[in-house]
């Protein structure tokens, strides 16, 4: 799926151009958005799959539209990423957001894509066994 992640990077790339842009401007960033927006299309029509072809059309229309409103620039940078990942742990109870908390750092070991349908972390941990009870007397 890079067309999907390519479509995303200018899109953002976009956005900042606009955010930076005065308004006099605008109309060259919106060339630049729409320009942006025909390639990520174009590649989209390449694909063989109709089903996937429709839903990256979707995504590069999706992508246009905010990079048109000024909303792709935030949220997407690493620190960002890390930091949401990290946010999604602490509804978990405490035991298990700390468990997560090391997952989403990069500790244990990750398998999967995103393309194939998901990351999998696994982090193993040793607990120790409870402490065996007196026998009564």
């Amino acid at each position: 799926m890079s067309i999907l992640s390519h479509s995303m990077a200018r899109g953002l790339l976009a956005s900042a151009a606009l955010l930076m842009l005065s308004p006099a401007a605008f109309a060259q960033s919106r060339s630049a958005i729409d320009a942006a927006y025909q390639q990520d299309r174009a590649a989209c029509l390449d694909s063989a799959s109709m089903h996937e072809r429709s839903a990256c059309l979707r995504e590069a229309g999706a992508v246009r539209a905010e990079a048109l409103k000024g909303r792709r620039l935030a949220g997407t940078s690493a620190d960002t990423l890390a930091r949401n990942a990290v946010q999604r742990c602490q509804e978990l109870p405490p035991d298990d957001k700390l468990l997560c908390e090391r997952r989403v750092r990069g500790e244990g070991n990750e398998t999967g894509s995103v393309a194939a349908g998901g990351v999998l972390r696994e982090l193993v941990t040793e607990v120790p066994a409870p402490a065996p009870m007196a026998a009564p007397r």
